[in-house]
């Protein structure tokens, strides 16, 4: 991109696109080439023939893409163009642009090259892919992209000072990396759910490429010591699991987050991760509502967690949360959520208790089945002769259950804290949720039939990002509502009578 900015200038690709775009379209016609090959083999005898010609069109699109894709940014738009025969062209308004992200895979790395996918918050249809701009020229465009969008109205960020600006007002503070990947964190990646995934997908293609008689499995028990057979086997098979399990997680842990840096700019949050695959994410502070603080039960106990931005203004197929923190020490991930919204006491803080009441509605629901499932088979060996010790497994159950309903009680909590909603809850799962009170947009009040019996409610603070709520669960009908006149008096000022 040469000359200024805003000059009606149409710009072209990256000549390296050449390289990258013709690849492209042979990837996206494989299918199609590889049946092309076949069947042009079997009629002529093994001859390529014509079938090198199909290779061509591919490679010809490719080419007629790069020569046909220019864009511009002009009148406050960024246009793109692109099409030979038919002709499209895509524009946003850069008062509409919220998110002016680089992805680098390893063609593009290769070749230093990068894809600028410009998002405004519409939907993934709406958003704008320049692929492939040179690395330098991609970060300049990032810069402009958000300088004008800021000139604009859009409440981004980037270098450069807001209009209207003094120019005697203090300079900006520098770039501040707050967080860098520590490659020993890997360790915690097995005690997600991200290496059995992996270790099922994988599993799922061996089935399918391995010959039949690679799964004989009834014929292993005869290898190993009389009556030990399946025994071991099973043994065998729940060690190769978890150590495939482990390896493939600690490995898809690597790839994808190695290199981690989060680093905290004037006015936004910028994010670069990847080993394959390099992406660069930016989260300005106008959008930026919370953090979410996730704990799964294999991560609690080593004692660790992961952190997530609840992120406003995106749509599509963008989930609106953001990982910050992969599975790293819970003082990591606290310390990180603490800068991030600028707050200690949220990420810290102890949180209000729901009480006796919902910590009995805890213990009921996980007893609950159990007790019934013990009732009806002690029924079945009264009257049905099945055998007795079909108790015991059943029995044991109660174990577990019993120290579910105590952790997930001991989860519940809220807080209102430095201008922020702090709710907990779960067990397997538990996640702390902060949502700063300026990006509350709404409260629902949720009650079932046993919760009115016992003063309960489900109080849901609405918002535009994360899942786009913040659940406080079976809090006391009167602390609810505290919390909520509380946060956003104004919403509920219409629902205030003599102060209650």
């Amino acid at each position: 991109m040469s000359g200024p900015l805003d000059d009606a200038t149409w710009h072209r690709l990256d000549r390296r696109m050449l390289v990258v775009q013709p690849v492209q379209e042979l990837r996206r016609f494989l299918p199609l080439l590889v049946g092309a090959f076949v069947a042009g083999g079997t009629a002529r005898g093994g001859g390529l023939g014509w079938e090198l010609g199909a290779v061509a069109v591919p490679v010809l699109l490719g080419v007629a893409r790069y020569l046909t894709t220019r864009y511009r940014i002009h009148d406050g738009r960024v246009e793109l163009r692109r099409g030979l025969l038919q002709r499209t062209l895509r524009t946003a308004q850069l008062d509409r642009v919220r998110t002016v992200d680089l992805t680098s895979g390893p063609v593009h790395r290769i070749l230093g090259l990068s894809t600028v996918r410009i998002g405004t918050g519409a939907g993934a249809d709406q958003d704008l892919d320049l692929d492939s701009l040179g690395r330098d020229e991609a970060q300049r465009l990032r810069v402009a992209l958000l300088d004008h969008a800021v000139a604009e109205g859009a409440p981004l960020a980037a270098g450069g000072t807001e209009p209207g600006t003094a120019a005697d007002a203090p300079a900006p503070e520098p770039d501040r990396v707050v967080l860098r990947l520590d490659p020993s964190w890997a360790r915690y990646a097995p005690l997600t759910s991200a290496g059995v995934l992996a270790a099922a997908a994988l599993l799922g293609v061996a089935t399918q490429v391995a010959p039949d008689s690679a799964w004989r499995v009834d014929r292993l028990p005869d290898l190993t010591p009389e009556g030990w057979g399946w025994l071991v086997l099973l043994g065998v098979g729940l060690v190769a699991a978890a150590l495939a399990s482990a390896v493939l997680a600690v490995a898809g842990y690597l790839v994808t987050h190695w290199d981690l840096t989060l680093t905290r700019t004037p006015r936004q949050w910028r994010l670069v991760r990847g080993l394959l695959t390099t992406r660069e994410t930016s989260v300005e502070d106008a959008r930026l509502a919370g953090v979410v603080v996730r704990e799964p039960l294999g991560l609690r106990l080593a004692g660790a967690a992961e952190l997530g931005a609840v992120v406003t203004g995106l749509g599509g197929e963008q989930k609106g949360t953001l990982t910050l923190v992969p599975p790293a020490p819970l003082a990591t991930v606290a310390g990180v959520a603490a800068e991030v919204i600028g707050a200690r006491s949220p990420a810290y803080a102890p949180l209000r208790g729901h009480g006796p009441v919902a910590t009995r509605r805890r213990w009921l629901r996980a007893l609950a089945p159990v007790l019934v499932l013990l009732v009806v088979a002690t029924a079945a060996v009264l009257l049905a002769d099945v055998p007795a010790p079909v108790l015991v497994p059943i029995a044991l159950l109660l174990l577990p259950a019993a120290a579910l309903a105590r952790d997930r009680s001991r989860s519940l909590g809220h807080a209102l804290v430095e201008g922020h909603v702090v709710a907990r809850s779960g067990s397997l799962v538990r996640r702390r949720e902060v949502l700063g009170v300026g990006h509350v947009i709404g409260w629902t009040v949720r009650d079932t039939w046993f919760q009115r019996r016992q003063g309960l409610v489900t109080l849901d603070a609405t918002t535009a990002g994360g899942r786009q709520r913040v659940t406080v669960l079976d809090v006391p009908e009167g602390a609810g509502m505290d919390l909520a006149a509380g946060s956003t008096p104004e919403l509920l000022a219409a629902f205030v009578l003599d102060g209650r």
